[in-house]
Formats: structure tokens, sequence, C-alpha cells
């Protein structure tokens, strides 16, 4: 399955807008039922320091904006079982060098890049206001088992 990480990379406690990205997801997932995804913190499955989008959400908190970088991980491994010679590719192990299959995978995620654009465009509609707190403890539940963020 394709996976969407949400920061932290560098640490496994939550992020201090884990609500925002809990009800973000629980609205994609409400509307589309049959979606390939899982949708967790990156630390879920590894920890990685010096990665670009924590520092860029690092960043984005002193300034007092609220940035939420989400990452894609796609199960780029199939295309290097498919074609070892990637491995050497100057182009990138992680792209498919047959253009028919890059064509493939995008159109798979077709979905996806809508429903941000568009949720990017309705923020007001989903992000959690009055019931902050539940959302927190109800991502939290889902996504660290019951953590406490701080």
């Amino acid at each position: 399955m394709d996976r969407i990480w949400f920061p932290y990379a560098h640490a496994r406690r939550p992020i201090e807008h884990l609500a925002e990205l809990h009800a973000l997801s629980t609205v994609f997932e409400a509307s589309h039922v049959h979606h390939r995804y899982v949708i967790e913190p990156q630390s879920r499955q590894y920890l990685a320091h010096g990665d670009l989008w924590d520092h860029l959400y690092l960043r984005s908190r002193e300034r007092g904006v609220a940035f939420l970088p989400l990452t894609l991980e796609m199960r780029s491994w199939i295309w290097v079982k498919k074609n070892p010679r990637q491995l050497f590719s100057r182009h990138g192990i992680f792209n498919p060098p047959v253009q028919h299959r890059e064509h493939r995978v995008l159109r798979g995620h077709i979905a996806w890049f809508e429903f941000l654009t568009r949720a990017a465009a309705s923020r007001e509609r989903w992000l959690p206001r009055d019931a902050r707190r539940d959302v927190e403890n109800a991502a939290l539940q889902r996504r660290y088992g019951g953590r406490s963020a701080r």
C-alpha cells in the first residue's frame, strides 16, 4: 500500500498540528471509502534526521504559520524489483524509467491530489475549532496508540 506520511521523521512524538492532520485524514477517509493509503506518522516506519519536511514544518511554527507537510511514499521498490538496473539510474532509484509506468502511477493518485486541492481551498470547513481537544485525543488514540503528545 502507498503511505501518506506526516512529520515527524526525527522523533516519535506527535506534532503540534496533529488535530488538523487527523481532521484532514478523517474527511478524506469518509469521502474516499475505498482508498489504498495508510495515513500515518513517518516515525512509525523509521526515524530520519535532517528531513526536509521536518525542517520546513519547524520553521513554519517559528513564524506562526500552519504548514502541514505530507509525503506520499509510493511502492517504488516494486519498480526496482521489475528492473534492478534502475539502482544505477542517473534519474534516481525511485523514478520509474519507463514513461508509461510513471503515467500509470500518477493516474492512481489523481483523487488524492484533487482532494488536497479542494481541502486547502475549503479549510474553514474541516479544520477543528471548538472540539479541538476531542479531535486531538482521537488522533492520539488512532495514530499513536493513546500516547500523550507533550
